[in-house]
This record gives C-alpha cells, structure tokens and sequence, in this order.
C-alpha cells in the first residue's frame, strides 16, 4: 500500500501507539458464551504488524473500555507491557502514558472507533480509524483505514509506521 507523504512525514516521529481493541483489533462483535464467558476473534496479520513495530522501537499501548481477558492474553502473547482494561475515560491515561515518557503529541498516534476514544485523538498527535468507526471519530482522524477492523486495519497502520521509519513503502 502506498501512503500518502505528508502521511509518512507525520508519521515518522511517532514513538508511542496506543490502541482501542474492540471495534479496532476486533470486528466489533462480541460472542459471549452460555456460561457467560467471552471470546474475541483477532486477525493474525495484524498481531505480526504489532510484533514488527515493538521491533522497530515503537512501544505500543492498549487502552480498552473493557475487561476482556482475551485482550490481556493477546496483548501480552504480542509483547504489549501497557495494558489497560476496563476504563471509558481513555484520556487521562493517555496523559499518563505520555507525561511518563515525556512524550509530545506529536510523538503519539492513536487509533480507536468509538466515542470514549475521541478522549484519546484530543491527546495524540496522529489519529487513525477503521471504516465502521462511529461518524464523530471519522470525522477527527487523519486517516482512515482501507482494510476493516479485525480484518487487518492494525496491520495497515503498523505498516505506515514501519514505511515511516525506514522511508521505504511496505506492501
């Protein structure tokens, strides 16, 4: 895929990217079980997307409103160390995640779907969503994903941030 280069330019001093997951690393779609536990569906190519931009020195960051074990166990099993379940109120703990690493805006991307996530976008310097995101925070991202939510979105931002890094596009 190639982007667009004030795209790669923007994208290039990012050091911290925080995620939602449901609606973002998931379809959307929560299947819960007779005996009332949860199960989530994540897509492989984007959980090597997430791998590879740990490797490139980008830290990654999970904020999600809800405590789902499943999204603990992925994160940790793709070597995510800030994980944080179970808040709406994303956007003091993007402050902390920031402040903590004396992060400037524009050296934090996010990406999410739904409204507690806009608390998120007013924070970070780089917005992104899928395509089912809710119309406000379409509205407010700079980009908005080609692939759908669980079907590889992750993977098209990684992919931006990797080609950012190294200048070069990645398929």
């Amino acid at each position: 895929m190639t982007f667009p280069e004030i795209l790669l330019q923007r994208a290039a001093p990012i050091r911290l990217f925080v995620s939602d997951v449901d609606g973002v690393w998931t379809d959307g779609r929560i299947t819960v079980h007779a005996d009332g536990t949860e199960s989530a569906t994540f897509c492989v190519h984007d959980g090597l997307g997430i791998v590879r931009l740990l490797r490139s020195g980008v830290e990654v960051a999970v904020i999600s409103g809800r405590n789902n074990p499943a999204v603990r166990h992925r994160a940790q099993r793709l070597g995510i160390e800030e994980i944080h379940l179970g808040s709406l109120d994303k956007g003091p703990l993007i402050q902390e995640l920031m402040a903590a690493r004396n992060l400037k805006p524009e050296q934090v991307a996010c990406i999410g779907d739904d409204l507690p996530d806009l608390a998120m976008f007013r924070q970070a310097g780089l917005c992104f969503a899928p395509p089912s995101a809710v119309r406000e925070v379409r509205q407010r991202a700079d980009w908005i994903t080609r692939a759908n939510a669980g079907h590889g979105a992750l993977r098209e931002v990684c992919n931006l941030f990797l080609a950012a890094r190294s200048n070069v596009q990645i398929p």
